[in-house]
């Protein structure tokens, strides 16, 4: 068993990998001011459910932590395929959902503070990237980011049946 494998540093590194990549994701929309979609927000569950369960799996005995890590895994793989949707619905493989509207917060106080949102508000939708990197959209990166930690988690579980 390598070091990065053993239960103890995969779920300390799977920790790290979700808080950098959740955090990111907050960084976009807070001070980047990219408004998230719905299935923007609904890719981020995974990494809010993960946290708490990687800090756990790294305090946790040998034989608890395999299990939270094996977990982690397939809540990883669940994460990629919801990234591969989304991605897919950006690329134009497939529609995505018809009540795609976004995150926008609250709604307003009253009917003229309606009116005057309204005038400044765009509809964000979950067919179009609002940002690419190296071409892949935040969506497509989020596949690539869940099954990286997904493998960790997974062969960290693995291994450490065998040990």
């Amino acid at each position: 068993m390598t070091a990065l494998t053993a239960p103890r540093p995969a779920a300390l590194l799977v920790l790290l990998g979700a808080a950098a990549t959740v955090g990111g994701a907050l960084i976009f929309q807070h001070v980047l001011g990219y408004v998230p979609c719905k299935l923007c927000l609904e890719q981020r569950q995974p990494y809010y459910l993960a946290l708490p369960l990687a800090a756990m799996a790294a305090l946790l005995p040998g034989r608890l932590a395999r299990w939270v890590l094996a977990g982690l895994a397939l809540l990883f793989l669940a994460s990629a395929g919801l990234g591969a949707y989304h991605a897919g619905a950006e690329w134009g493989f497939w529609p995505g959902p018809s009540d795609c509207g976004g995150g926008a917060g609250p709604g307003p106080a009253s009917v003229d503070d309606f009116l005057k949102t309204l005038e400044t508000t765009r509809v964000v939708s979950c067919t179009e990237a609002a940002w690419r990197f190296l071409g892949v959209s935040l969506a497509g990166w989020n596949v690539l980011i869940s099954l990286a930690l997904a493998g960790l988690a997974g062969t960290a579980a693995a291994r450490a049946r065998r040990a």
